[in-house]
């Protein structure tokens, strides 16, 4: 068992909502941010015969922790504090071990560990697991007004839905595993070989 995301970029058109959602359950401060939507652009013009083209690509991403099979800031924390759940692989933080070094924030490439100044910790996603053991979605996932963020069984999840977790903008999943499927708009597959592509 390995929860994990889905996000459908492909039809994101970059309202928040989700972002605003999981920043007011978690009452973070300005500037503290457990689930980001980004803006990516790629490309420009390129000339093809006598006539300039544009291959201009954008898109929404909402991002937050991946909750990844290799977690690169378990492996980069010193005290323990970060952690992965074997029953569901959710990756987790316990204050009372931090030391606030900030070194799991420094690795992990999605940006999603935060460093809180105010208590001199770090705090990130905990993929809401109070209402996931209630049997309830995050938070982000009910707030999506498109219902295009799906959560569950990583496995579940590429069964039911096509996608890839090679998307430009993103950090080499080959890095860290991490338990995600996007469906990515025309031209935002980062490497299509090694994904998760049907």
């Amino acid at each position: 068992m390995q929860y994990g995301f889905f996000i459908d970029a492909k039809y994101c058109v970059g309202c928040k909502t989700c972002q605003i959602a999981c920043k007011d359950r978690s009452d973070l401060a300005v500037g503290q941010l457990f689930r980001k939507v980004n803006n990516y652009e790629d490309g420009g013009w390129v000339k093809r015969g006598e006539a300039w083209i544009s291959n201009v690509t954008s898109y929404w991403l909402s991002i937050s922790c991946n909750h990844c099979a290799n977690p690169a800031c378990v492996k980069a924390c010193p005290t323990g504090a970060m952690y992965k759940r074997t029953e569901d692989g959710l990756v987790l933080h316990n204050a009372a071990d931090c030391v606030g070094c900030q070194s799991c924030v420094w690795a992990c490439p999605y940006d999603a560990p935060q460093y809180n100044p105010e208590v001199g910790k770090v705090h990130k996603c905990d993929g809401c697991i109070d209402r996931v053991q209630a049997g309830l979605r995050p938070v982000c996932v009910d707030a999506c007004p498109y219902q295009l963020i799906d959560f569950g069984d990583i496995a579940e999840l590429r069964a039911k839905h096509e996608g890839t977790a090679h998307v430009k903008g993103l950090a080499d999943p080959n890095r860290t595993t991490p338990s995600l499927l996007v469906n990515p708009p025309t031209g935002a597959i980062s490497s299509p070989i090694g994904g998760n592509r049907k």
